[in-house]
Order: structure tokens, then sequence, then C-alpha cells
């Protein structure tokens, strides 16, 4: 399933970009052009060893009217529920944060918590209908769109709080927009609302970033050299730098701003990133660490974008 209004050939994207673009079309023009435009790889290069933060894009969600997301939340189902019900008759929409062990049609139902944005649509009869755009080949199986309705307890259950998220799930969390924001604290039901727009500048948030492709993928390569488990903690983080930047460069040819080929082999180098990320990281588990394999790769990577530069445009 693609959303109205995107070329029909735009490769997916990651499950927080992918139903926040649905949810901010009515609101934010052009907002698929204006994600492409922005993607990124901003990373933080200040925090302690082994150590890493993402921000993929700056804030795409400011509207013109001065409104932009921020998360709200309940320590219970019952205030949960009331706020959800509010904001779906003042809104016709909700972005929520739901996990994937308790969504019965992602891969990882029943095996791992994740955050997972998703779309409240409706309420009727006692029952919500669920919008899920998100599409993707994950570690646990296809994930295919999905859209249906729920009961209470079944809304409730799709929203459980992930209990204690590890460091690197916090801080993709605090990032999801593009720049840092408050996240309520770990156990309470989220979702977004609209809020005035903050001036807080174009960095990603606290301490010193990086927005250089080269030097994020410099520090990335440093970090994944020198803490063995870092391959498993930030190989999510990286698979969703490829959906992005492929999706970005899908749009560059789309508006004739790059060249067919060298673009085409720039998405095939972001795509081979967390294949290649996620074969090193089974194979450490096993005890055979292939560093080796991850320098290659990178190295592949900043040729392929090097080549987009040494290519013009195509006219007309």
């Amino acid at each position: 399933m693609y959303l109205t209004g995107a070329p029909a050939t735009m490769p997916d994207l990651s499950c927080y970009t992918t139903n926040l673009l649905a949810y901010l079309t009515p609101d934010v023009p052009d907002i698929r052009r204006r994600l492409a435009q922005g993607v990124r790889l901003a990373v933080r290069v200040d925090l302690p060893p082994g150590e890493l933060a993402f921000s993929h894009h700056p804030r795409v969600d400011t509207t013109e009217d001065g409104r932009e997301l921020a998360y709200r939340a309940a320590a219970d189902w019952p205030t949960a529920r009331g706020a959800l019900l509010d904001l779906l008759h003042r809104e016709q929409r909700v972005l929520a944060v739901g996990n994937t062990r308790h969504l019965p049609w992602a891969p990882a139902h029943g095996q791992a918590d994740a955050p997972h944005w998703l779309l409240i649509r409706d309420h009727r009869d006692g029952r919500w209908l669920l919008a899920d755009h998100f599409t993707a080949l994950t570690p646990f199986g296809d994930q295919d769109p999905y859209l249906g309705w729920v009961d209470d307890t079944e809304l409730a259950t799709a929203l459980t709080p992930l209990p204690h998220p590890p460091q690197e799930v916090a801080r993709r969390d605090e990032l999801a927009l593009g720049r840092q924001i408050p996240v309520p604290p770990a156990g309470q039901y989220r979702w977004l609302a609209w809020a005035p727009a903050t001036d807080d500048g174009a960095a990603p948030g606290p301490g010193t970033w990086t927005l250089d492709l080269e030097r994020s993928l410099a520090r990335i390569a440093d970090v994944l050299h020198d803490d063995s488990t870092a391959l498993a903690r930030y190989v999510d983080d990286l698979w969703a730098a490829a959906r992005h930047h492929t999706y970005r460069l899908a749009f560059a040819v789309a508006d004739g701003a790059l060249h067919p080929e060298p673009a085409a082999a720039a998405s095939v180098a972001w795509g081979e990133l967390p294949r290649t990320l996620r074969f090193a990281a089974q194979s450490a588990a096993r005890g055979r660490p292939r560093p080796g394999v991850v320098d290659r790769c990178i190295e592949q990577l900043l040729t392929a974008q090097g080549a987009l530069s040494a290519n013009h445009p195509p006219k007309g």
C-alpha cells in the first residue's frame, strides 16, 4: 500500500516516518517532498564510548500556522482512552505509539517489544479503526499494511507501553521527529498531538553533532569497531537511514535533480548497509566478528555517494 499522493515507485520508509507522513498529509503541504529534501544522517559525536544518536531529517511537521507535534501520555488506560477519544473527535485522526509485541499484524507479535507508530482513524459503536501504512521485510518476517477495527481491550493491548526500553530505543523515540523532544516516562501510554512550535534552531539536539555524511559514517564505523555490542544495538537505526536515503534518491531522480544510474548505484549501496550489518552482528554473536566486512560496505557506500556529485543532473 502506497500513501495517497506519493509516486508509485517511491521506496518505503520506517514505521515512524511512514505513518507520520500519513498523519501530516492534510496539514503540511507537499510533506513527502519536504521529507525527501531534508533527509540526512546526522550523528552525535560527543557521547560516551559505544554510544550513538541519530537524526534522519530535520523537523518536517511544523505547520504554516505555527504548530508541531509533541508527545502526550497517560499512566493508565482509562485516562489514555478518554484523551485519545477527545483528540480523535477534534482532529479526525490520532498518531499513537504501539508496541510490536502486541500488534497481531506485526511479524514481531509475541516476540519483541519495539515502539511502532500507527494511526487511529475512527471510533464507532465502541470500536476503533486502526491504520498502519508500514510495509517491510523485517528480521521477523514480512510486515504488510493493516487496516481494521478493534475493541477497547484490543486497542489498549496494541498500545501497551514498553516497560524499560534500552538507551538506543529511548534516543530513537526522542529524535523520531528529527530534533530531540521530551518523551514521557517509560511505562505510560503515548501518542502525539499538536502543540505550539518552538524555535530550537536546526541542531538535532543538545551536544555536538555532525551533519556531514562522510564524518557521520566514520563515527559510526569507529563505534562499530570499538564496541562489540554496537552492531546489534544500532542496526535498526542504520536500516532506517538506508530507507530514508533511498527515498531521497528516488525523489531526486523523479525531480530531475540526479541521473538515474548513479542514484540507483547509491540506492543499492544503502540497501546493502543494513543487510551487511545484520550479517556481521549475527556472525559476531557466534564468536566470529567480521570488521572487514563492515569496513568494505561503508567504503562502497561512500564511493557510491561520491559518484553522485560527479554527475550533473539530466537536462530538460
